[in-house]
């Protein structure tokens, strides 16, 4: 987008200026649109997960015009409302996975194997957990750190075939990757689904 005069312009069109029209291919043209005064332009809005959209306000003083909205934030309690119904339903979705097993056990078949009764411990666990630091989530910057905690990921290098197939993990050599990691769907991993090449996860 670009912005002339106190216009926002979308897409390339032809321009009346000074008199004279310019065809919409002056937009291709960098040093053409420099020398005619029309500026690139982009907006700034604030997230609107956080954040209800605001006053709009425009700075032409630099080389690019910028558009920015104010954010109001929103209602503290509705936010965390909202953390604990999606974690709830992570909670849910994870436990209907492993159900079975407490099915199959109370028709005296196999009984729920000792790594799964672990499993949904601790699932259970977490949730408590969670429910009070959603809790105690008492400013908007807390809020968005939760849904996005910083964590270091170590992962084994992967080695790879001729044809550019997964062939194994390296024995010894390590990546480390930054993650944001969501803590409201966060939880223990399931013991059948572990990632062999991941070292280590930590947040920072």
């Amino acid at each position: 987008m670009w912005y002339f005069n106190g216009e926002i312009i979308k897409t390339p069109k032809a321009m009346m200026i000074n008199g004279i029209t310019h065809p919409a291919g002056i937009f291709t043209d960098s040093s053409m649109l420099t020398s005619l005064g029309i500026k690139p332009y982009r907006e700034v809005r604030p997230d609107n997960r956080y954040y209800n959209t605001g006053s709009y306000s425009v700075d032409t003083s630099g080389d690019e015009v910028v558009g920015t909205y104010a954010g109001n934030a929103k209602d503290l309690a509705m936010l965390r409302s909202i953390l604990l119904s999606n974690m709830n339903d992570r909670v849910q979705a994870l436990l209907t996975e492993i159900d079975w097993y407490w099915s199959r056990a109370a028709k005296g078949n196999d009984a729920v194997p000792s790594a799964i009764a672990t499993y949904a411990t601790a699932i259970y666990s977490e949730k408590d957990t969670k429910e009070t630091e959603i809790g105690n989530l008492n400013t908007i910057a807390k809020i968005i750190e939760y849904e996005a905690r910083a964590y270091t990921e170590t992962r084994k290098d992967e080695v790879f075939n001729e044809d550019g197939s997964f062939k194994e993990y390296h024995a010894s050599n390590t990546t480390d990757f930054a993650r944001q990691i969501n803590m409201t769907t966060h939880f223990t991993v399931h013991p059948n689904r572990t990632d062999a090449g991941q070292v280590s996860l930590t947040a920072d």
